[in-house]
């Protein structure tokens, strides 16, 4: 089992929220983190959907027309900054606009109109997400944090971000690291 702690870049990997997070909007979040610099880190909630917000209803909002072609999805709370604002992470086949940001080789994050009009007529990324809002971290903020045993790290993985069960996706995340959610501690070590 490997716990991995080098924040030297995250972006493309998963945060998976530690039991005892002292934030309530991170309780058993798993976040993909689509851009980490020394300055800052922002990335994407994958398993908290909206209860109350249909992805029709946002379109329509747009004044986009869905349509029998438009996919069922969830509307995710992507994190708390900028919670208007919408992103969508998503398979990498998929090139919106040049504002389409590639991040490895299985996922990418566009946050222009185009792949929502994509998506309403069936011709968007085979897999994504919607999501309003996102996390974000100012300098050394992600890294105290990881140190303090907030967060664990692993490689993300595309069947896991995008699993249409979003309530299974923090254990899963938890299995990838060889983890099974009833053995964590809430207090940090040293060895």
């Amino acid at each position: 089992m490997s716990r991995a702690h080098n924040t030297d870049d995250l972006t493309g990997k998963l945060l998976i929220a530690m039991p005892g997070m002292g934030d309530p909007r991170f309780e058993r979040s798993v976040i993909f983190i689509c851009d980490h610099s020394p300055d800052s880190t922002m990335g994407l909630i994958v398993n908290k959907p909206l209860p109350d917000v249909a992805f029709a209803t946002l379109l329509d909002h747009l004044s986009i027309r869905a349509d029998d072609r438009t996919p069922p999805m969830p509307v995710h709370f992507g994190g708390p900054v900028e919670s208007g604002r919408g992103f969508v992470l998503h398979s990498a086949e998929y090139t919106g606009d040049d504002t389409t940001l590639k991040i490895g080789t299985d996922f990418a994050m566009t946050d222009t109109r185009d792949i929502l009009d994509d998506l309403a007529v069936g011709k968007g990324p085979a897999r994504a997400i919607m999501a309003l809002g996102y996390a974000g971290w100012g300098r050394g903020q992600l890294t105290s944090e990881i140190g303090a045993n907030g967060w664990l790290t692993c490689e993300a993985d595309a069947d896991v971000v995008f699993a249409p069960g979003n309530e299974g996706k923090w254990g899963a995340a938890l299995a990838l690291l060889g983890i099974d959610p009833l053995t964590l501690s809430t207090t940090a070590g040293r060895a």
